[in-house]
């Protein structure tokens, strides 16, 4: 059994262990608060500005289709993993890196595969195995559109100049705190609606639907983007929140033990001490 002073020691470690991982959980709580009201206000519109560029794309001619709804033949695909810059998340930046890993692997395991980061974590793992054309980790440093708009410029640029014939996303999508989603997006090519085989609605555009759809994609690529990285950003408060939450009622059951078995070892050492001094003076006696 260890002496009282490796217990105590320990002991206070765990308790210094524990405030830190409090603290940690009411920040990651107070930070997931305003990227969640962040995400939940953006996806709706994200998500039906996707839907009607798609639309729009599968009913133009192939005469007048967008450059970045070209289907190519597949041989050079980037993969965009959007991690995190730090740890202490749980299983959140090794989801990603396993998908990115298994698109490698899996899905395009005859291609061409490099990457472009968006978060320190994956850059770090990925780099050692892979091609890293790109690393945007200090995004976060201040998460705002434009920061991401040039990002998704970039994307666009690779794609519409053949770099790559396919452009991927991987990300966390926010459920809630303690529920992440892994997603794989195709960015580009823009895959048509789900329905574009149905009969389309008869519209008047003003101007052109061409036109239209060619000023619109950019912005619909730009947004959708963003809401990647948004969601990515919202997951990470709350995975941190739910592991920090853990962390600190592990550290309380460890300090509950550390101190019963502190309690015991210090009554032992007292009844020691007890049947020291009374044998002492029966000795004495006799």
């Amino acid at each position: 059994m260890a002496n009282l002073k490796e217990i105590r020691s320990r002991i206070s470690s765990v308790s210094s262990t524990m405030q830190i991982t409090s603290a940690m959980k009411m920040v990651s709580a107070a930070k997931l608060k305003k990227a969640q009201d962040a995400i939940t206000a953006m996806r709706p519109y994200a998500d039906k500005l996707t839907e009607l560029l798609q639309s729009l794309s599968a009913n133009l001619d192939g005469d007048s289709s967008s450059q970045y709804a070209v289907n190519r033949e597949v041989r050079r695909v980037l993969v965009v993993p959007v991690s995190s810059n730090r740890g202490l998340c749980g299983a959140f930046n090794s989801n990603i890196i396993k998908q990115s890993v298994a698109l490698v692997q899996g899905k395009y395991g005859d291609c061409e595969v490099e990457f472009l980061t968006i978060g320190k974590k994956a850059h770090d793992i990925l780099a050692k195995r892979h091609t890293i054309v790109a690393d945007h980790s200090s995004v976060f440093d201040d998460l705002t559109f434009e920061a991401v708009a040039a990002i998704a410029e970039e994307l666009m640029e690779h794609f519409a100049s053949g770099n790559y014939d396919r452009i991927e996303l991987v990300y966390n999508k926010f459920k809630n705190a303690a529920t992440q989603i892994v997603m794989t997006e195709q960015f580009l090519p823009i895959e048509p609606a789900a329905d574009a085989d149905q009969t389309p609605a008869d519209y008047i555009f003003e101007p052109s639907e061409a036109e239209i759809v060619e000023q619109l994609i950019p912005k619909s690529l730009r947004t959708q983007l963003y809401k990647a990285v948004r969601d990515s950003f919202a997951s990470e408060h709350g995975a941190r929140m739910t592991a920090m939450h853990k962390a600190t009622d592990n550290a309380g059951e460890l300090k509950e033990q550390l101190t019963l078995t502190y309690n015991k070892a210090r009554q032992a050492a007292i009844t020691n001490e007890i049947l020291e001094i009374v044998g002492g003076a029966e000795a004495l006696n006799g």
